[in-house]
């Protein structure tokens, strides 16, 4: 079992910049393939960032302003979002791939830009 924390959510203006943390349990965390996603209100959930051994994945429309890292010393996972607009606000969603599909998720962290 794992279980995903986030943090570093907050309010902030167009152009700002936020990083958001994802704390992971448990001892399998460096072969997790590891996601950002997000879901503004009244849209569906989308992906935004991925992570594994091979390399990282974006989202077309955060390319460019958005950087996924991880430490997998520390069992975690960031988000470092620059050029942030008013259509990057949603709550943001940590996930973990152990296989073929997400199984784990965060409870979410809000982010709010306004413009």
């Amino acid at each position: 079992q794992v279980q995903l924390v986030e943090s570093g959510g907050g309010l902030v203006q167009a152009g700002g910049s936020l990083r958001l943390s994802c704390a992971a349990s448990g001892r399998s965390f460096s072969s997790y393939t590891m996601a950002w996603f997000r879901q503004a209100p009244g849209k569906e959930r989308e992906f935004v960032a991925s992570i594994n051994w091979s390399g990282s994945n974006y989202a077309d429309s955060v390319k460019g302003r958005f950087t996924i890292s991880r430490d997998n010393a520390k069992n975690t996972m960031y988000l470092q979002m620059n050029s942030l607009k008013p259509e990057d606000t949603a709550v943001y969603y940590c996930a973990a791939r152990p296989g073929l599909r997400y199984e784990y998720w965060g409870q979410g962290t809000q982010v709010t830009v306004s413009s």
